[in-house]
């Protein structure tokens, strides 16, 4: 199960299928607010977030479950692993983070959730993985920032509960040059799983993955089939 960064969407993963294993089944979730679930009010809160998510999830939880979440998306993942521990007993086989920091390391936040819609596009942009053309069309922006305004308030408001660990086996990856997530950062996600921890960089900035696709998904499906785990859910 792959989970977008913040103003992303399932869409984000459309060239992972043809990239795993013909054992490996790929489903992506859309966030409320955003291409079939356009019509659905936004979520910008952590909990109902990953309420909803869990709760979708239940049914297939006699299927073995890997989650892989980049950025806004490696908090979601983590949360929802969290909840279904605790209400199903079900952990996921593997849990992969991507381009985020640990829940336990200090993040600053600057709020710019609060930003009128052009300085939080503008700061967006300049952040890196915003199409500049959104700025420039009206209808576009007025279709993009209820959600995108949601994520962010999601993750500038998001505080995970101290001492909480996953179950699950958990990969950290990271762009070598993402100004956003520290080596430390990135480590320390070891603090965050009671079972096996490994970490790896890959060359490119916060979104390395979407030029190193066929790299990361290669060593996603290698630790997936390491572990023993055929017919996953990634």
């Amino acid at each position: 199960m792959c989970f977008a960064h913040a103003g992303g969407s399932a869409a984000a993963f459309r060239a992972w299928p043809g990239l795993l294993p013909d054992d490996v089944e790929l489903l992506a979730v859309q966030y409320p607010g955003r291409q079939d679930r356009f019509r659905e009010p936004c979520v910008d809160s952590m909990g109902p977030m990953a309420a909803g998510i869990a709760a979708a999830l239940a049914p297939s939880l006699e299927r073995p479950l890997a989650f892989f979440g980049h950025s806004m998306g490696a908090a979601v993942a983590y949360e929802v692993a969290l909840l279904l521990e605790r209400v199903h007993g079900t952990a996921p086989v593997h849990l992969f983070v991507s381009g985020r920091s640990a829940p336990s390391r200090p993040r600053h936040t600057r709020e710019l959730h609060r930003l009128d819609d052009d300085l939080l596009l503008e700061e967006l942009t300049a952040l890196g993985g915003m199409d500049e053309g959104v700025l420039a069309d009206p209808g576009l922006k007025a279709v993009v920032l209820p959600a995108l305004r949601a994520d962010v308030r999601l993750v500038e408001t998001y505080r995970a509960e101290p001492g909480r660990r996953t179950g699950s086996p958990l990969t950290a990856y990271c762009g070598d040059a993402d100004a956003r997530v520290t080596a430390a950062d990135l480590l320390a996600w070891s603090e965050h799983t009671t079972a096996d921890f490994t970490s790896r960089l890959f060359a490119g900035d916060h979104f390395y993955l979407s030029d190193r696709a066929p790299e990361l998904v290669a060593d996603v499906a290698a630790r997936l089939e390491y572990a023993g785990h055929p017919g996953q859910v990634a």
